[in-house]
């Protein structure tokens, strides 16, 4: 195992052990309570294959966002005004078809979230969808607006998800995948 790489353990009442990257140089394990210092060395060598191959392509991604160019005030302010345009009757079509009020929209530059949906039926979006393809776009709208009939990410909300967008799991990924990009530049 790399030295410089940063190792957090987090103990619960889980029953099996996992492991994820949270960044270019730090990994998180989630272990039971009962498994011993020993076994979780043990773990982290047995996967040390694959631990090495994705930090590779985290730091790589990395080194990728590092490059691009911030937006400036100006190309964010377009972007907000392309959002206002276009996001409204995006949600309009999709609450249509899901058959769900929603209250307010705005649109936000947000560096964390790509979307939200408040208990009252407000929702928020992030001006980047801009640069996002249109088919991710709608999957953000639908996520949002599937929230107004369950307020959670149980299998019930994720079935009516993929009900309106059946390539949502694409979209999803496509947002862990390139959307740090677009993110980083919210400088």
């Amino acid at each position: 195992m790399d030295k410089s790489i940063q190792i957090q353990v987090l103990r619960s009442s889980r029953k099996t052990i996992a492991m994820r990257i949270t960044g270019p140089n730090a990994v998180e394990i989630r272990a039971p309570r009962t498994m011993s210092q020993a076994q979780i060395d043990g773990f982290i060598q047995q996967h040390q294959a694959w631990l090495d191959k994705h930090m590779g392509i985290v730091n790589q991604r990395e080194q990728e966002i590092a490059q691009l160019p911030p937006l400036t005030e100006m190309e964010i302010r377009a972007l907000a005004e392309q959002a206002l345009a276009k996001i409204p009757a995006r949600v309009r079509y999709f609450a249509g078809l899901l058959h769900v009020t929603y209250g307010r929209i705005t649109i936000r530059n947000q560096k964390s979230k790509w979307g939200s949906c408040s208990s009252q039926g407000n929702l928020n979006f992030n001006c980047l969808l801009m640069l996002c393809p249109p088919e991710v776009l709608d999957y953000v709208v639908v996520h949002e607006l599937c929230h107004r009939r369950e307020m959670n990410h149980s299998p019930r909300f994720w079935a009516e998800v993929e009900r309106i967008d059946p390539d949502y799991k694409a979209h999803r990924q496509w947002l862990k995948d390139e959307g740090g990009k677009l993110i980083a530049r919210m400088k």
